[in-house]
């Protein structure tokens, strides 16, 4: 079991509601990229943070699945990426994980829209909870506004997750709880925290990144700030473990 993953994360500025513009920039962004296990892409990957539900909805093996599909295969790594998935009454804002075959493993339903741009009446709400698996890794996974409720990655944390996933578009006009609500998960849960977060502007407003990693202790280990970029780093599977038995905070959780 591979007990270290070498991690990608695409923060980059996607043309607003452009899926093959956005496919053209991608491609040019990770052309020299190699030797990953995991690529990870920011929030509703290749349209922003649409309202548009209805226009731009797909099944989860339609368009963009084939996109991401063969960029797993030709790359060799895992890859997490988000679509607006096409639902029977309602379309849902939905992080797609495909293996290194650029097979579906696992999506995840936003659990949490953001009713203060009014995404709870453009999309429905996620009920499951996910936990997906990457070379012996167990990553919870969420999106963006999910970030605000700890009470969701404390679920992830009692099935002893080794990192959490958020992949998000975070305007900079509230980047500082971005990047401190993070680190808080990171803390509290002891196992490493993977945000990743886009750059540039939408019709409303700009982005400027800071997608992070951080350790079971908090400590950062890589953030950047508005550069267009794959960001590469390594987790370690035995920091977790040894955090958490040295720091055994996690077995006095009282939940009342």
């Amino acid at each position: 079991m591979n007990k270290k993953l070498k991690v990608g994360l695409v923060q980059y500025s996607p043309v607003w509601e452009d899926k093959s513009a956005n496919q053209k920039k991608i491609k040019s962004l990770i052309e020299k990229t190699s030797s990953l296990n995991l690529m990870v892409f920011p929030e509703m990957t290749l349209t922003g943070f649409t309202m548009n539900s209805n226009k731009f909805a797909e099944k989860t093996d339609s368009e963009s699945y084939s996109f991401f599909s063969e960029i797993a295969k030709e790359k060799n790594c895992s890859v997490m990426y988000g679509i607006i998935e096409k639902g029977k009454n309602k379309n849902f804002n939905t992080l797609v994980h495909l293996n290194n075959q650029g097979k579906i493993i696992n999506t995840y339903r936003k659990i949490h829209p953001f009713s203060y741009s009014k995404e709870d009446k453009n999309y429905g709400k996620g009920k499951e909870t996910v936990i997906s698996k990457a070379q012996g890794f167990k990553f919870g996974l969420s999106i963006c506004y999910d970030l605000r409720f700890p009470e969701l990655y404390r679920y992830y944390v009692k099935e002893k997750v080794d990192a959490i996933i958020d992949i998000a578009n975070w305007p900079d006009t509230r980047i500082e709880h971005w990047r401190t609500l993070l680190k808080a998960r990171a803390i509290e849960n002891q196992c490493f925290v993977i945000g990743v977060n886009r750059v540039g502007p939408d019709p409303f407003v700009k982005y400027n990144g800071f997608s992070s990693v951080f350790d079971p202790m908090g400590k950062e280990l890589v953030s950047v700030e508005n550069s267009e970029e794959v960001i590469i780093t390594e987790i370690d599977k035995d920091l977790v473990s040894e955090t958490r038995k040295k720091f055994p905070f996690l077995n006095d959780i009282r939940m009342i």
